[in-house]
C-alpha cells in the first residue's frame, strides 16, 4: 500500500506547516478527505483557530468550528504525519533581495520532525532551485535522512487569491511536481483529492517554481503599463478609465487597471526572479522597470493629493486628510506589504498626518507593524481631502451624501481621490475636484 492509499484509509496523516491565508484553507480542504495536522509557530493564531475563530476571513468561523484539522503549535506533532505541505511566506528584504528565512526556518523545524517514508511538498513562491538547492540540504541536515532514499520532495505553487470567494483552491488548476515519477504521481493524487479543477503535472520542480514566479511577474508588468499610462494621460487631461473602457471593446485587449501593487505576491515575486537572473549574470530590464513604476505609485498619489489641495487654496501643512482603506486588497484583513502606507508616509513629509479608516483590516496588525491606530467611519468629519484607497464592499455602499458629509462644510470644492475608480465620476463633477488613477 502506497502513501496515497494510506492517507485515504486514515492510516497516515497530512501536515500543513504554516496556517496563514494560504495554508489554513488548504488544511481545511484536506481535512474533509483525510486526517490533517495543522501547525503554526504562532500560538495566538492557533488559539484562535482552536476556539473557532478565522482571523484570515478566508473560510469563516463556522467552517473553522466544524473542521477536523488538529491545530497545534507543538512541532513534535509533525512526526505523526507522512505527507507534509510547507506554506510559509517568502518576503523580500528592504533592499528587495529574497528573504528566505521563513522557508529555511520551516525546513529546519520540519527536518527535526521528519520520519522515513515522508513526502515534503513546498508551496512557497521561490526562484527556481530553492526547493532542491536550499531546502533539501536543510531537511537532510536536521533529520539525518537522505533525500531520494529516506524521504522525497515535491513542489506545488500556491495559487490561492486571498479574499477571492470564486477562485479558490478547489477551482484553480494546481501545478504539481516531484523529484521523480513516483513522487510526482503521489503528489498529484493527493492534491486531486481536493482540487476539483484538476492538476497539471510539471516536468520538474524547477519548471513548477519558474511557472509560479512568472505568473505574478506578468501581472506586475501589465499593471505597471497601466500605471504609466495613467501618469501620461493625466498630463494630457484624459481620463484613464474612460480610455481603458474604450480600448477594452477589442476582443484581445488585456483588461488590467492602474493601482497600488502590494501584498505578498505581485509586489514581491518579481524580485525573486530578477535576483536569480542577476546571480547568473543577467540584469533584468523589463521586470525591474515595472517594479520601479509600481513601487512609486504611493508617492505619486500623495503628490497629487498635495497638488489638488493647492488648487483649491487649502493649506497643505496640517491639512485634515482621511484615507479610507489600508489593506493590500479589498475585503481582506491583511495589512502586510500594503502600499497604502506609502501614501500615508509621503503625506507625512508634507506635514500631513492622515486619519486612516478600515473596517475590514486587522487593526492590531496595523498598529504593530506601522504604529497606526484606525479611526471610525462615523468620525470622518471636517476633512480637507478624502482618499478612497481600497475597494472594500463597505466603501462601495457609501452614498454621495455620506461622502459629502466627510468634508468641512466651508469647502466649496471638495478634494476627492478615488484611487481604484470605485465611484461614478459623473456623480462628483459638481462641487468636487475628483481624481482617480
Amino acid at each position: 500500500m502506497g502513501l496515497y492509499e494510506k492517507l485515504v484509509s486514515g492510516e497516515e496523516k497530512l501536515s500543513l506547516v504554516g496556517l496563514g491565508y494560504v495554508g489554513m484553507p488548504i488544511a481545511v480542504a484536506f481535512a474533509k478527505k483525510i486526517k490533517v495536522v495543522g501547525f503554526d509557530l504562532n500560538e495566538q493564531k492557533i488559539g484562535l483557530y482552536q476556539s473557532g475563530v478565522d482571523p484570515t476571513n478566508e473560510v469563516g468561523p463556522e467552517v473553522i468550528r466544524n473542521t477536523t484539522v488538529e491545530f497545534t503549535a507543538d512541532a513534535s506533532k509533525l512526526k505523526e504525519a507522512k505527507f507534509h505541505i510547507v506554506a510559509v511566506p517568502t518576503p523580500v528584504n528592504d533592499d528587495h533581495t529574497p528573504d528566505l528565512s521563513p522557508v529555511e526556518g520551516a525546513s529546519r523545524l520540519l527536518g527535526r520532525n521528519l520520519t522515513k517514508g515522508s513526502v515534503v511538498v513546498f508551496e512557497s513562491t521561490v526562484y527556481p532551485g530553492v526547493t532542491e538547492e536550499i531546502c533539501v540540504p536543510i531537511l537532510e541536515k536536521e533529520s539525518g535522512l537522505t533525500c531520494g532514499v529516506d524521504f522525497k520532495i515535491g513542489y506545488s505553487p500556491e495559487r490561492i487569491n486571498p479574499g477571492d470567494k470564486v477562485h479558490r483552491l478547489e477551482t484553480i488548476t494546481k501545478i504539481v511536481s516531484g523529484m521523480d515519477a513516483e513522487t510526482l504521481d503521489t503528489v498529484a493524487k493527493v492534491y486531486e483529492l481536493v482540487v476539483e479543477a484538476g492538476v497539471y503535472r510539471a516536468e520538474s520542480i524547477k519548471v513548477a517554481e519558474a511557472a509560479k514566479v512568472i505568473e505574478n511577474s506578468q501581472r506586475d508588468i501589465n499593471i505597471a503599463f497601466m500605471n504609466e499610462l495613467s501618469i501620461i494621460f493625466h498630463k494630457m487631461g484624459i481620463d484613464t478609465k474612460a480610455v481603458l473602457e474604450a480600448a477594452g471593446t477589442k476582443w484581445n485587449f488585456l483588461k488590467f487597471a492602474p493601482g497600488l501593487v502590494g501584498g505578498h505576491c505581485i509586489g514581491v515575486d518579481p524580485y525573486y526572479l530578477t535576483y536569480k537572473a542577476d546571480a547568473l549574470g543577467y540584469h533584468s530590464r523589463i521586470i525591474l522597470a515595472g517594479r520601479r513604476i509600481n513601487d512609486d505609485m504611493g508617492r505619486y498619489v500623495a503628490e497629487n493629493v498635495v497638488k489638488n489641495l493647492i488648487k483649491t487654496d487649502i493649506p497643505v501643512k496640517g491639512a485634515k486628510v482621511a484615507i479610507l482603506g489600508f489593506t493590500f486588497k479589498e475585503n481582506c484583513p491583511d495589512t502586510r506589504n500594503t502600499k497604502v502606507i506609502d501614501i500615508y508616509r509621503e503625506l507625512g513629509e508634507y506635514g500631513i498626518t492622515p486619519m486612516v479608516v478600515d473596517p475590514a483590516a486587522d487593526a492590531g496588525e496595523a498598529e504593530r507593524l506601522y504604529g497606526i491606530t484606525f479611526g471610525k467611519l462615523e468620525d470622518v468629519k471636517d476633512m480637507d481631502a478624502v482618499i478612497v484607497a481600497v475597494a472594500h464592499t463597505a466603501f462601495l455602499e457609501l452614498s454621495r451624501e455620506t461622502i459629502g458629509g466627510f468634508f468641512h462644510p466651508k469647502h466649496q470644492v471638495k478634494v476627492l481621490m478615488d484611487i481604484k475608480g470605485l465611484l461614478k465620476k459623473e456623480d462628483y463633477q459638481e462641487g468636487y475636484l475628483y481624481w482617480r488613477l
